[in-house]
């Protein structure tokens, strides 16, 4: 899915959805909303260019990344820092050993290969933060001054984001199981639970071997523009039985941010309607999380954007 270069993010605005009427289930047409044709016309174009392959219904796809949170971590601002960047340190082996496991969808079960614990921290594990005083050199061993240092191919990082001097400190390694959005709904998917210091709950890493993840469906959407004060979603932030919470695509001035969803039994589509601004204004993305409504649960249904026709996945957690 395209993604603008900049992206700037605005307050979390829970702006109450209207939820489209749902088609009837034989596929009748969709009749207008008092939003307008423009958004209804342009979600039913999207709903029938919607052709997932086999594998969408019969593999593992997931709608979320590979890095999970199983509960509140009770960040504070540096240790936050930290697990967006994927700064970590382990004080325990990983083992080695690879393993097979089973994903436990609604729909039934699927065996697929896995990574070991050594190879989902090589994953998870994207390097340190730079040195800055007070960081101990190893792991437990207090050293003012100096940097940690700790093997693997990755270095310093060197972000322009730096709010952070600390690595959170994997303490334990387990393997389990965590729920994740799946194209064939929510499933339980195996995975290593890294246990860290500073957190208050255990960071997963899914333990699916990358060969065995089948890629999200590639959209086809309508070719031309979105009507004007359309605008398209970006990803889905939580899915709560009939009620999400999306991430919409705004303009830096525009106002009157509204989420619109059209359901139908087999697909919904997303977007929002805007209020553009008169005069200049600069040419910036920001994303507006707004919550919807939903008419039904929604199940295995995918989420479609309405302007790329794209499905939309879990933003990272």
């Amino acid at each position: 899915m395209r993604r603008p270069a900049l992206l700037l993010v605005l307050p979390l605005l829970l702006t109450a959805g209207c939820a489209a009427p749902v088609a009837d289930p034989a596929g009748g047409p969709h009749s207008p909303s008092p939003r307008g044709e423009a958004f209804d016309n342009r979600a039913a174009e999207v709903a029938e260019a919607w052709r997932p392959g086999p594998d969408w219904s019969t593999g593992y796809v997931p709608l979320e990344g590979p890095t999970v949170l199983t509960g509140d971590p009770r960040f504070t601002p540096d240790t936050e820092a930290a697990y967006r960047a994927g700064w970590y340190r382990a004080q325990v082996p990983m083992p080695p050993t690879r393993v097979g496991g089973e994903i436990r969808f609604p729909d039934g079960q699927l065996t697929l290969p896995l990574v070991s614990a050594a190879e989902a921290y090589r994953q998870l594990d994207q390097g340190d933060p730079l040195p800055c005083p007070g960081r101990p050199k190893r792991p437990g061993l207090p050293s003012p001054g100096g940097p940690s240092v700790e093997p693997g191919p990755d270095g310093w990082a060197t972000s322009a984001t730096q709010t952070a001097c600390l690595s959170l400190t994997v303490t334990g390694v387990t393997f389990g199981a965590v729920p994740v959005r799946t194209s064939r709904g929510t499933a339980q998917v195996p995975a290593w639970l890294f246990t860290i210091k500073e957190l208050a709950t255990p960071v997963a890493r899914l333990a699916v071997a990358p060969s065995a993840v089948t890629p999200v469906t590639q959209p086809s959407a309508p070719a031309r523009p979105l009507a004007d004060g359309l605008v398209g979603a970006q990803n889905l932030l939580a899915v709560d039985d009939v009620r999400m919470t999306v991430q919409l695509g705004v303009g830096a001035c525009d106002t009157g941010i509204t989420p619109l969803v059209w359901e139908r039994p087999d697909v919904v589509v997303v977007g929002g309607r805007v209020t553009r601004a008169t005069g200049e204004c600069i040419a910036v993305l920001k994303l507006a999380p707004v919550a919807v409504t939903l008419d039904a649960p929604l199940g295995a249904r995918p989420v479609l954007d309405v302007a790329t026709g794209a499905p939309l996945s879990i933003a990272p957690r």
